[in-house]
């Protein structure tokens, strides 16, 4: 389960941008994508993610994925067809002269961290 080390490297990626922006307050959120090609399942990052989590800079930040398909671009018949899995073969017409886009991505696309003038007056409050 490869899964785990990914999750491992996202958690370290995560810590490094906070910490490069010199921000004090919590991750709430990290969003990702992973495209339906790449070969990492998604609900293992989600397993992995949660079992990880604890302890670190992400533990309670909601996590968010995304799933885009690939597309299938066939250069006989001039078909755009999304693909859940890799073909060889154009679904439309059955020609082998494609070309597949998208569908291998796995990036952190964003994280959402909370307002630090919210962690400022909270550390203010003596109540």
């Amino acid at each position: 389960m490869h899964e785990l080390s990914i999750v491992e490297a996202l958690i370290e990626q995560v810590e490094k941008e906070v910490e490069h922006c010199g921000h004090q307050g919590r991750v709430l959120s990290l969003a990702l994508t992973i495209g339906r090609l790449s070969g990492v399942n998604a609900e293992a990052v989600r397993f992995s993610y949660e079992l990880l989590s604890p302890g670190t800079i992400v533990e309670g930040a909601e996590l968010q994925i995304s799933e885009p398909k690939a597309t299938c671009c066939c250069r006989a018949c001039g078909a755009r067809t999304e693909l859940d899995e890799l073909d060889a073969y154009c679904p439309e017409c059955g020609s082998d002269q494609i070309v597949i886009e998208g569908g291998r991505e796995l990036l952190l696309q964003s994280i959402e961290l909370e307002d630090e003038s919210e962690v400022a007056s909270l550390e203010d409050d003596p109540g």
